[in-house]
């Protein structure tokens, strides 16, 4: 009877530990909705999408936009473009939404 206890107890735990580290995470990155995206921009808080899609596709001629979104890290305000290169690569850039600055270029997994 104890033996039957243990598998039962050992998921639970499990589950209890999924559940804080998806918490955890979810505290480093936030996705923001468009209203929130929209008033950041008339506020001047963030540059306009257009002006870091242009960036990164200027970066990579001949790539093909695949996802574009905002999202709030440890505070900041982040672009992130997701492009297909013309070789075939997927890349994604990072862009500090306030001032365009090229945060991170790397090969998308």
């Amino acid at each position: 009877m104890t033996s039957g206890k243990r598998p039962a107890r050992r998921f639970v735990y499990c589950v209890v530990a999924a559940c804080a580290v998806t918490q955890s995470l979810s505290c480093f990155a936030r996705d923001l909705n468009q209203d929130e995206v929209l008033e950041l921009r008339r506020k001047g808080v963030i540059l306009p999408l257009e002006q870091f899609i242009d960036q990164a596709l200027g970066r990579y001629p001949g790539s093909k936009l695949l996802e574009a979104e905002l999202e709030e890290k440890h505070g900041a305000l982040v672009y992130e473009i997701e492009l297909l290169t013309a070789d075939h690569v997927v890349r994604e850039l990072k862009f500090d939404a306030g001032d365009s600055h090229l945060l991170q270029d790397k090969e998308d997994d």
